[in-house]
């Protein structure tokens, strides 16, 4: 319990200061949110009116522990350049992206354990040395590259999708899931094969252990030590590395979103920095470091059930 509090005391710090530095950023850049909503033609006194109508002439301070407070209760302010609630359009877009993430986890999770257990189970053949070739090149294209090269291949050549043909999950839900496979594929593929390389190193590393010895001593088949004693020990690495992947998926599924024209969050946040739209912007940024930290505590927790000899600090 002890390190459960702990660990959620340091999200719930993390996550202010982010806020705070967000909000500090997007006060000081240059840049007047009153004269670009009202245009450089507009007379001193109408630009005045106008900050003093959206509280940008009050302290900083001020300014932050009365936003702070109001998006811990739900109100994340008021678009400038729609003047819809920016609540209203986050919850909008947010059931894109977070759908996406999943997607994304799932696929990941589809092509890299098994083929993670497979490749070491037949470590040095063929296929181990070609997965690991493979790997290696996946690794080193990012999302929005291996995105443009699925839209070319899939979308252009092959006609399997359309590109920017996006159907909306309110239309038909399973027009946007099928929409939204191959840019999970693009996102995964990556994340896929680095999984893989760490499930590979980690189990190899525990097949070395004393503990190993000691269960095929005891006669116990390959099979049986690998399932009961080494998979559990090896996974304890391959778990905090999918937490921050679910992590670094969040970010990924934002960038993604630009090379398919998907209308989520990270279309929603490029457009309101185009357009100076402080309030959508940092509730996104906030919004995106909440689910972070709040993945990360859970991966900590789970971290802690899978190997009690973690000792609280």
């Amino acid at each position: 319990m002890k390190y459960v509090i702990k660990k959620t005391a340091t999200m719930l710090i993390t996550v202010l200061l982010v806020s705070f530095f967000v909000f500090l950023a997007f006060s000081i850049i240059p840049g007047d949110p009153a004269v670009a909503k009202l245009g450089t033609q507009a007379t001193p006194e109408k630009v005045m009116a106008l900050r003093e109508e959206m509280g940008l002439n009050r302290p900083l301070l001020v300014r932050f522990v009365s936003w702070i407070k109001d998006f811990i209760f739900g109100d994340m302010g008021t678009s400038y350049s729609y003047s819809l609630s920016v609540k209203a359009m986050i919850a909008d877009k947010f059931p894109i992206t977070i759908t996406l993430t999943i997607l994304s986890f799932i696929f990941i999770m589809i092509m890299s354990v098994p083929l993670g257990l497979y490749i070491t189970e037949h470590d040095g053949s063929i296929v181990s040395k070609a997965v690991d070739c493979i790997n290696q090149v996946l690794m080193a294209i990012p999302p929005f590259f291996s995105g443009m090269l699925i839209t070319y291949f899939f979308g252009i050549v092959l006609r399997l999708f359309v590109p920017g043909g996006f159907v909306s999950y309110k239309r038909s839900f399973g027009e946007f899931i099928l929409y939204l496979i191959f840019p999970a594929i693009a996102i995964a593929l990556p994340k896929s094969a680095m999984t893989i390389r760490m499930l590979k190193m980690s189990i190899l590393s525990e097949a070395g252990k004393d503990y190993v010895r000691t269960a095929y001593s005891r006669g116990n088949t390959t099979t049986a030590v690998m399932y009961k004693h080494v998979l559990k020990n090896a996974f304890i690495p391959v778990i905090t590395f999918l937490g921050m992947t679910l992590s670094d998926i969040v970010a990924g599924s934002l960038i993604v979103e630009q090379v398919f024209s998907i209308p989520g969050l990270g279309r929603l946040l490029v457009t309101s920095i185009s357009n100076r739209d402080y309030p959508v912007v940092q509730a996104i940024i906030v919004l995106i470091v909440v689910i972070v930290v709040v993945i990360n505590l859970l991966v900590d927790v789970l971290y802690r059930v899978i190997d009690p000899r973690i000792e609280d600090e």
